[in-house]
């Protein structure tokens, strides 16, 4: 009984096993208090708010559209203050003269800032394809899955937005895309702000809650912990993520930024008053978990 009840009042935190995330949750497996829920970034928001779990690395843009509202917490983020790397969209064509945009479906936000960024600095709004970036076709249309095309780089479209370890680890050729973005350093460009993709959120409804708060604390307390020993992070985890150990090293260490300050903040606020200016998310604000409530 006394096992069950240890299991019971374990907090289950929804996240993503990518290297940019490793600075997050790497030691929490081990922690007898913590259940990880790995599983894709779109999945997150939904087990959020369904209860599956009780915290989430949520994307900004899921919990501007979630109809169940949800709180965020300032116990770490994936970020970037300038450059980011791996959100990064490829173009054959003129960023100005784009008229399709084939969208990595693994983050919501970043395709979200793809259009806000094309619309403000290109004067562009262009049709959006969901494609599936291992198999390299367009989800729900046709196409030749991996291992069916003769020629791989052929199957790239001719305006792709990429995220995550795929960027570094199955880039699309350099030469079939000589206008390329990096969302990142575009929107500190434009803004002057940084950028916040995900960050832990739980149900606005729970944010009081004993289980909510102790998960926090777990988290803000491992990610202060892992940022003391971030060169033997990006040294141990680049081979596990197909990384130059050199690359990993400078990505957790000086692009990604993981602490929700002010400034993120306001570039959260900014980034979706932006997107709702575009009509893709409804007006809202952000609510923090560890601001008052509003009478």
């Amino acid at each position: 009984m006394g096992a069950l009840e240890s299991a019971m009042e374990r907090v289950r935190i929804a996240c993503v096993r990518y290297l940019n995330t490793v600075p997050l949750i790497e030691g929490l497996e081990k922690l007898p208090s913590v259940e990880l829920l790995p599983t894709v970034p779109s999945r997150i928001a939904g087990m959020v708010a369904s209860g599956e779990a009780d915290v989430g690395l949520v994307s900004l843009i899921d919990a501007a559209r979630s109809e169940v509202p949800l709180a965020l917490l300032p116990a770490g983020m994936i970020g970037c203050d300038g450059p980011t790397l791996t959100v990064r969209l490829f173009s054959a064509v003129p960023l100005a003269k784009v008229r399709r945009l084939h969208v990595d479906t693994d983050s919501h936000t970043s395709a979200a800032l793809a259009r806000v960024l094309l619309a403000r600095l290109h004067g562009v709004r262009p049709d959006i394809v969901d494609f599936d970036a291992r198999e390299r076709v367009p989800l729900g249309g046709r196409g030749n899955p991996v291992g069916t095309d003769p020629d791989l780089d052929q199957a790239w479209p001719e305006t792709v937005l990429l995220i995550g370890d795929k960027v570094v680890t199955d880039a699309p050729p350099a030469e079939r895309y000589p206008h390329q973005l990096d969302l990142g350093e575009a929107w500190k460009g434009l803004t002057g702000l940084p950028f916040i993709y995900a960050v832990w959120m739980c149900r606005a409804d729970r944010a009081g809650n004993p289980a909510v708060a102790q998960a926090a604390d777990i988290l803000d307390r491992q990610r202060r912990r892992n940022a003391l020993r971030l060169g033997w992070i990006a040294a141990t985890a680049a081979a596990e993520h197909r990384w130059p150990e050199d690359l990993a090293g400078r990505y957790l260490g000086s692009l990604l930024r993981f602490d929700v300050g002010e400034r993120e903040r306001e570039g959260a606020r900014r980034f979706l008053e932006e997107a709702a200016g575009l009509g893709l998310v409804e007006r809202r604000e952000l609510l923090w978990a560890d601001a008052a409530p509003v009478a």
